[in-house]
């Protein structure tokens, strides 16, 4: 199901930009986040954050992006 997807700029407490759809309920402020784009899954989205930012410490939201959420 496509969603539209963001990246938190700050780091979590292992150091990776956690990945949310538009509509988590923890999703950062405008101010906090980045847009990744309208992607079909969380895998895609986090593929797509890496390949735009050279960085490969992304992590997906416990909450919205479960199936890439490491833990």
């Amino acid at each position: 199901m496509y969603k539209h997807y963001y990246y938190n700029t700050n780091t979590d407490n292992k150091g990776n930009h956690e990945v949310h759809t538009g509509d988590c309920s923890y999703l950062p402020e405008i101010k906090n986040r980045n847009y990744i784009g309208y992607k079909d899954n969380c895998k895609d989205a986090i593929k797509e954050a890496k390949e735009a930012t050279g960085k490969t410490n992304f992590d997906g939201c416990y909450y919205c992006c479960n199936p890439c959420h490491k833990g």
